[in-house]
């Protein structure tokens, strides 16, 4: 091998891993503002309540009914049940205002009403259920992050609303690739990302802000700035966000409080579903789960796990974005 050969080799190696560290650094610098911008909101909006009122919280359930005196705009159903007992704060995942809106347990309560602190042994589960699933989907997003290695520039795209029916939970892609076919291995290693979260027993912040710093956070992610203008459309130029750790998205919510409600998890199925210009190339992850303490022999879940391989019926990423507005705060 000559010199020339040697040095072209030795420069183009070198390059490769700056062009790596380069694309790293600017994804964690990219996460870092996004964070940032999230935390000067979140303060932001904390300071901006001025005079706290008070609210009153009938809090209908076990072990008794029970009437709270709350701070409005401050409190939130998660503080409402450490006056209940820890047990309280431990099993519920989502709450129930009014008897009919679904309410994140760290979002603040903004007015005086009912609350029902629900957990998945409810007799009717069907909203706690779609709440955990979106969850499921949302951390997801995060998983696939810590997954795949910058050079793979993987782009999040978005997650279709929850489709319990369907047997999946599913988060759509961008790889520069048209020809990932994932091996056992590499599943998996998306599995034990997702179970690294539950372990993690991160909480779930919601905050809405207006549609110029959610295009201002998202500003390096080319899909969700185009998604954005019809996002805000829908909601009077407001877009919803949550974060969990310093992953943050959009979507319309609830979800539950904590990634801690995550049980038993697989990944299951990586679907190429269309091409995305010269070299890249959509595709769905799908995945199902459990919630936490919820035991399933393997036989039982293994069924589970083969229905969950089949494509979900959701509308593709590839589609017009304009016609998957019912979904697409992304649910």
């Amino acid at each position: 091998m000559s010199a020339a050969t040697k040095l072209y080799k030795t420069s183009w190696c070198a390059l490769r891993q700056l062009q790596q560290y380069r694309t790293k650094t600017n994804f964690s610098a990219s996460i870092d503002k996004r964070n940032d911008l999230f935390n000067q909101e979140q303060r932001r909006q904390r300071d901006a309540v001025g005079r706290i009122d008070k609210i009153e919280v009938r809090y209908l359930g076990l072990p008794e009914d029970v009437t709270l005196v709350m701070n409005s705009n401050i409190s939130t159903p998660f503080n409402c049940a450490q006056h209940l007992s820890e047990g309280h704060c431990k099993r519920s995942a989502l709450a129930l205002i009014d008897g009919s809106v679904p309410w994140d347990m760290h979002r603040p309560l903004q007015e005086s009403c009912t609350l029902q602190l629900l957990n998945f042994h409810v007799s009717e589960p069907h909203v706690v259920n779609k709440a955990f699933w979106r969850t499921c989907s949302f951390m997801l997003g995060a998983a696939l992050n810590r997954a795949f290695k910058p050079e793979a520039n993987l782009q999040l795209h978005s997650f279709p609303g929850p489709n319990i029916k369907s047997g999946s939970f599913v988060h759509d892609i961008v790889l520069q690739t048209q020809t990932w076919q994932p091996s056992k291995e590499e599943m998996r290693a998306i599995s034990a990302e997702m179970v690294k979260l539950a372990a993690q027993d991160l909480r779930i912040e919601r905050l809405d802000v207006q549609q110029d710093l959610a295009q201002e956070m998202f500003k390096d992610s080319k899909y969700k700035s185009e998604q954005l203008p019809s996002i805000a459309q829908q909601t009077q130029g407001r877009v919803t966000l949550y974060r969990m750790g310093d992953h943050i998205d959009i979507s319309r919510g609830p979800m539950v409080g904590s990634t801690g409600f995550l049980g038993k998890c697989t990944i299951s199925a990586a679907l190429k579903v269309a091409e995305e210009g010269p070299a890249s190339a959509f595709y769905r992850i799908q995945g199902v789960a459990l919630p936490a303490g919820f035991q399933l022999n393997h036989v039982a879940f293994g069924i589970l796990e083969e229905r969950s391989k089949k494509p979900s019926p959701a509308r593709l990423p590839n589609e017009p974005f304009e016609e998957q507005q019912q979904q697409l705060q992304l649910s």
